[in-house]
């Protein structure tokens, strides 16, 4: 999983009185952020010019306080994942004691509420790492933006993944009702209408699921990317938004580009 060329992102201008309240409601402390500065364009990539300044982690290990670092430590994890050499990370007492006066999760992960796709399994990483959203096919709605935000906004988490993955049963529904014309039951209609953007009917049968969980997940990607507070972020530098697709059949997470 090649994740290390990703864009970075950017700060948010948030009332401070509105971020302190915010934040003793839902973690009882203050969160400490990370400092990243500049980002430099070089290649097909980008190098940032980073001075972090995150608070010490409760476990031993480095703890990623940039967008590139962010992506490296989830790719390593992943490769642990699919060679079998998991080390389950910050379960300990001692990091469970740690977590109860705040967190510092260095990415947030925009995933697939599929049981086979867990963001905390799938990059082997720990209690306090990750923060994760999950809804059926990565969908956007109110509920989701709000907690994307959150993690980005008030816990300044540099890195947001949208993670598709192989054989998604969300965007099959929507691709099979936009083929037949029939209705979805219940709420599982609305999942259908948000994914039916993206489906690619220059495909036929699976190949049009396929080619569908990658525009899908590029089109969710360009929607968080455009939302005023997190494009201000991406704009100066300090986020970065990704797609990835995660393979049931290799448990490999590859990078879309």
């Amino acid at each position: 999983m090649k994740l290390d060329d990703t864009p970075p992102g950017a700060a948010d201008e948030a009332a401070p009185a509105r971020r302190s309240l915010l934040r003793a409601a839902v973690t009882g402390a203050a969160m400490t952020g990370a400092a990243m500065t500049g980002a430099v364009a070089a290649g097909s990539g980008l190098v940032l010019d980073v001075s972090p300044a995150a608070a010490a982690p409760p476990t031993g290990r480095p703890r990623p306080t940039t967008a590139p670092q962010a992506l490296r430590e989830l790719a390593a994890g992943n490769q642990r994942w699919r060679t079998y050499r998991e080390r389950h990370p910050d379960e300990t007492p001692d990091v469970r004691q740690a977590l109860t006066s705040g967190q510092h999760p260095f990415a947030l992960v925009l995933g697939c509420v599929d049981s086979r796709v867990p963001p905390e399994l799938v990059f082997d990483q720990g209690l306090g790492d990750l923060l994760t959203v999950r809804s059926a096919g990565e969908v956007l709605d109110e509920a989701v933006l709000g907690s994307i935000a959150y993690g980005v906004l008030e816990l300044a988490i540099p890195l947001v993944v949208v993670l598709g993955h192989q054989s998604c049963g969300a965007v099959r529904a929507a691709v099979e009702a936009d083929r037949s014309g029939g209705r979805l039951p219940a709420h599982i209609q609305y999942l259908a209408d948000q994914i039916a953007p993206a489906i690619d009917r220059s495909a036929q049968g699976d190949a049009r699921v396929d080619a569908t969980i990658d525009a899908h997940v590029r089109l969710v990607r360009s929607r968080l990317a455009s939302e005023p507070d997190l494009a201000e972020r991406v704009a100066d530098g300090r986020l970065a938004i990704v797609g990835a697709r995660y393979e049931l059949t290799s448990q490999l997470v590859r990078r879309l580009a």
